[in-house]
């Protein structure tokens, strides 16, 4: 009776330690009991974008004189994007991308430092050239610039991995994950590595998207050109299932071929 007691224990034991809970699924979980009708706020850190080596932008300067708004735009943001491109292959050809020196060179008004620069800033840089060699007011012309598209890549324990492009200006991981085909029963949620370069390197962050409490970490909202890691769960590796009955139905096969296996080598 003993015997069966224990290997009973153990039975449940190995059950529950390989299968995967809610818990470990469930995104945005509360950590605090809600109070009648009313909410939790949480803020979330946001901070300006600074321009990078390979960054793309877009910039257009409009102004009454079409002549002089064709010096600095020769080549129309409407192109036609190449065949079989994505939605931001007219970004890609038509933009401005920083080269190696951080730097962008455009038309007439030659190269124009932009690296470490948020976008406001750079726009304001432009803004200044303008005024100092072909305007004579902020008045006569109108700047825009933005990013090309947010680009960022998701790997691991999801449905569709890869390099990714949206066009917004800001996208947060849980917009990022759901553009990568959602994490994976077997992703683990509470450990998701958000790799970021910084001017003197790349560092490897982490964030549980379990916890509401997210929200107001400072890597919920994502930087251009950083790289999402979805570890796997432990039960992945151990192969005994994801769900109770899937890990049930592992355990029983398993112990029936050790049972088995000792009657035949009993005999």
């Amino acid at each position: 009776m003993s015997v069966t007691f224990w290997r009973f224990n153990l039975l449940f034991v190995v059950l529950m330690s390989s299968c995967i809970s809610q818990k470990q699924i469930t995104l945005l979980q509360e950590e605090e009991l809600m109070i009648g009708n009313d909410s939790i706020f949480y803020d979330t850190p946001k901070s300006p974008y600074e321009v990078q080596i390979g960054d793309v932008l877009s910039i257009t300067v409009k102004t009454t004189d079409e002549n002089l708004a064709q010096l600095f735009n020769p080549i129309s943001n409407s192109a036609a994007v190449p065949s079989g491109g994505a939605q931001t292959g007219g970004s890609y050809f038509t933009g401005f991308t920083v080269d190696l020196h951080g730097n962008i060179r455009i038309p007439t008004l030659g190269e124009i430092n932009v690296l470490g620069y948020a976008i406001e800033e750079v726009r304001s840089k432009i803004e200044q050239r303008l005024l100092q060699d072909y305007f004579k007011t902020d008045a006569s012309f109108f700047v825009t610039v933005k990013l090309a598209g947010f680009r960022f890549t998701v790997t691991g324990e999801v449905g569709s991995p890869g390099g990714k492009s949206l066009l917004q200006e800001q996208v947060n991981i849980i917009e990022a994950l759901a553009n990568s085909g959602e994490v994976s029963l077997t992703g683990d949620k509470r450990d998701i590595k958000v790799i970021r370069q910084y001017p003197e390197g790349r560092k490897i962050h982490t964030i549980d998207i379990t916890k509401a409490s997210a929200f107001a970490s400072p890597y919920f909202m994502l930087k251009p050109n950083d790289i999402i890691y979805v570890r796997p769960l432990p039960q992945k590796s151990l192969g005994t299932g994801t769900t109770a009955l899937q890990s049930l139905s592992t355990i029983i096969t398993v112990l029936s071929l050790v049972t088995t296996t000792i009657l035949l080598t009993t005999r």
